[in-house]
């Protein structure tokens, strides 16, 4: 048994947890002090996605260091920047040619927030009642302030919730418990219709965006949504005068086959936040992708966006994008997730022979299985139990790292989780991949289910 360390000064994530060392990385993989191997199978949290210990990145960044370490963006523009915010423009969706590059995900949704309330006010004059920010149950968008107001993941509201501004939100598409108690595809998608009614019961001229994730990341496990959710919001968004934002900070950047998850619908948001796999984790990196006319508009209007952090445009940062993105492109690793993901979803589906997997999902490689006590009635396990927590420590005693998650049923209960190998996975790796998480879940089934 792993005992909890001492940390000293430092602050962890959880006292009550016990950690391994990470000493080393290359690869897919992650050593701990010991030498033991483990398989990086969620890339961290979805951003590790050119793999460890890449050389071409460091160096990169590196000679950005000992270039031009850092020039504060509100008296100095550098040329990493610049480079970074090209190489990001040339695989958005078209008419998205703009980019504000922060230090994260939370960092990326805040500065989108605001653009969307300045962007009202420099269009239609101070006097502008475009403020509310429409979102989803069952959502994470950061921890900051702004963004717990905004998510839907109660476990990370609770505590926190009289410090925050609540948004107004709408169910996710979760067909597999709908909450609506419908069936797809003879539900005519109420879930993607309820935006409109809650659009409507707010009145129009107060909405000025709907704020969601392509497909649900780490609060449902890769919940992926029928075929005709998302052109039937970009649709209602439009007519209403409401900003689409799509939140790819997960999904984005070739994790589910394509550069941008809303690519796979042929839907163009009106703004994008990105982070994670943007620098493919070798620097703390976010950015807002925003439309052209959103822009354009500040530029015609007051000159200048209303916000700014110290490290936003950091040439260190942008190099490692730059460098990243150079590496995916040249690769052709978005390819290789749409061809790796459609692999390793065939050999997932055969884990339902696992009396414990509820549902499989997910898009390339961004795939999540919920877990229940009973497939047929889909009971999940009791709180008590932590389900996810015991099938992450049997697949991390077989030297794989997924990503759990909780409370996705009803904010309370539910248990699933992601796996999300690097772009850079072979077909033998998905194998081993495989074999791991086949072995540690029928070992957490066991336990489950005996009640030990």
């Amino acid at each position: 048994m792993v005992c909890v360390p001492e940390y000293g000064p430092m602050i962890p994530r959880s006292y009550k947890t016990a950690l391994r060392k990470a000493v080393r990385g290359e690869g897919m993989y992650l050593f701990d002090e010991e030498g033991k191997a483990y398989i990086d199978g969620c890339c961290g949290a979805l951003l590790s996605s050119v793999g460890h210990g890449n050389k071409e990145i460091a160096d990169a960044i590196y000679k950005q260091l000992t270039t031009l370490e850092f020039a504060h963006p509100s008296r100095w523009y550098n040329d990493a920047t610049m480079e970074a915010s090209k190489e990001v423009a040339s695989i958005t969706p078209d008419g998205l040619n703009y980019v504000w590059l922060v230090s994260g995900g939370s960092e990326a949704i805040e500065s989108a927030l605001k653009l969307a309330r300045q962007y009202f006010v420099e269009r239609d004059g101070e006097g502008s009642s475009k403020y509310v920010m429409i979102a989803r149950w069952n959502s994470y968008h950061g921890s900051t302030i702004g963004t717990m107001g905004l998510a839907g993941s109660m476990a990370r509201r609770r505590t926190f919730f009289p410090l925050y501004q609540d948004h107004p939100k709408i169910a996710s598409h979760y067909c597999y418990r709908c909450p609506y108690g419908l069936s797809y595809p003879s539900c005519d998608l109420r879930c993607a219709h309820a935006l409109e009614h809650e659009i409507r019961r707010i009145g129009q001229q107060y909405v000025a965006a709907f704020v969601a994730e392509p497909i649900v990341g780490s609060t449902v496990g890769a919940l992926h949504p029928p075929k005709e959710y998302w052109p039937i919001v970009r649709d209602i968004c439009s007519r209403y005068d409401v900003l689409l934002i799509a939140d790819e900070i997960m999904t984005g950047i070739g994790r589910t086959g394509k550069n941008f998850c809303l690519n796979h619908w042929n839907v163009t948001p009106d703004m994008i936040c990105s982070a994670k796999a943007l620098s493919g984790g070798y620097s703390p990196v976010g950015a807002l992708i925003a439309k052209d006319e959103i822009v354009e508009s500040l530029k015609k209007g007051s000159g200048a966006f209303q916000h700014g952090h110290t490290y936003n445009a950091n040439p260190v940062t942008a190099a490692a994008v730059t460098a990243t993105l150079r590496l995916i492109k040249r690769e052709k690793l978005v390819e290789n997730a749409a061809l790796q993901g459609e692999r390793f979803y065939k050999k997932l589906e055969t884990l339902y022979q696992i009396p414990i997997v509820g549902e499989v999902r997910g898009m390339g490689l961004m795939r999540g299985i919920e877990i229940v006590a009973n497939q047929s009635t889909k009971e999940a396990f009791s709180t008590s139990v932590n389900a996810a927590g015991v099938v992450t420590g049997e697949c991390f005693k077989e030297g794989l790292v997924i990503y759990p998650g909780r409370g996705q049923i009803d904010g309370i209960e539910g248990d699933q989780f992601l796996v999300a190998p690097p772009l850079t996975v072979t077909e033998s790796e998905i194998d081993e991949i495989f074999m791991r998480l086949e072995r540690g879940l029928r070992s957490a089934s066991d336990k489950l289910l005996s009640g030990k």
